[in-house]
């Protein structure tokens, strides 16, 4: 059973001569199940836009929410979905929320008296709110997985930092895992910073990276490369007893890439070749 013209138009005038009784009695259901994580008030303001919005649409002739009649409840239901889904709510719960409408609704209508037409909008009304729940429910879980990427990514970049440590090196610390989305990461805060400080010397410092399997190696091997073709000369450092003895058994091949136990001799390093740069550069002169 689907919602027909005559129904929406009796949807759209119970919802016009009782708003402010079903209103209160929304805000109050809907609320309820979120255990004064949304105060009453706050959860009237949302419902009551939701209110003023689907009477809005269904005096446009929307009986369903596709088409562009239910255009401006969609977007409604997606920002609200998007606003709990921020405040840390469950899908479930948005959902719920929408459904309260249903009660309100009933306790409203004629169809709690029993009267058989009523009971037959009612119904129709309630599969109309249906629709309008899993919406919003699909949306809580298109705006989650959203804001779980952007938080993921953000994360990404805190815990990729590159920081200067002497005029003309500059400094990679990876802590934690290092895999392709990381790596890329990596390389490209570290080549930016690399033409934002004109750094002839950077170091990748691998000391909180738990492991290095053939995997690491080549996301690190990567790197370097591109730091090269940039003009500057990589260090690794914090190349452990047990990070050296896997990448010997492993057969991982360095070449002629400078490597260090710690991050303080690459740096005593870095500072040496450069000292050396500057003389070299006074004898050509």
């Amino acid at each position: 059973m689907t919602l027909n013209a005559e129904q929406g138009e009796r949807l759209s005038e119970i919802l016009s001569l009782r708003s402010e009784e079903i209103a209160k009695r929304w805000a109050e259901i809907a609320a309820a199940p979120l255990k004064g994580r949304l105060s009453t008030a706050e959860s009237g303001r949302q419902t009551a836009e939701l209110q003023q919005q689907l009477q809005a649409s269904l005096g446009n002739g929307a009986l369903s929410l596709d088409g562009p009649g239910g255009a401006e409840l969609r977007a409604l239901l997606t920002e609200l979905s998007r606003d709990r889904a921020r405040q840390g709510f469950t899908a479930a719960e948005t959902a719920t929320s929408v459904f309260a409408l249903k009660t309100a609704l009933y306790e409203v209508s004629e169809a709690a008296k029993g009267k058989a037409d009523a009971l037959r909008d009612y119904v129709a009304w309630s599969e109309f709110i249906d629709e309008l729940g899993l919406f919003t429910f699909e949306a809580f879980a298109r705006a989650r997985e959203q804001i779980i990427t952007q938080q993921s990514e953000q994360l990404m970049e805190l815990s990729t930092p590159v920081v200067k440590l002497w005029e003309g090196v500059v400094a990679v610390p990876l802590v934690g895992t290092l895999d392709s989305a990381r790596a890329q990461v990596v390389m490209e805060r570290l080549l930016q910073a690399l033409v934002d400080t004109g750094s002839p010397y950077a170091i990748i410092d691998i000391t909180g990276v738990p492991s290095v399997d053939t995997q690491v190696a080549h996301h690190v091997l990567k790197t370097v490369m591109a730091a090269r073709l940039m003009g500057a000369e990589c260090i690794v450092s914090g190349i452990r007893p047990q990070i050296a003895q896997t990448i010997v058994t492993l057969g991982i091949d360095f070449g002629d890439i400078a490597t260090k136990a710690s991050l303080a001799d690459a740096l005593r390093h870095a500072l040496k070749r450069i000292a050396a740069d500057a003389r070299a550069a006074k004898r050509e002169q």
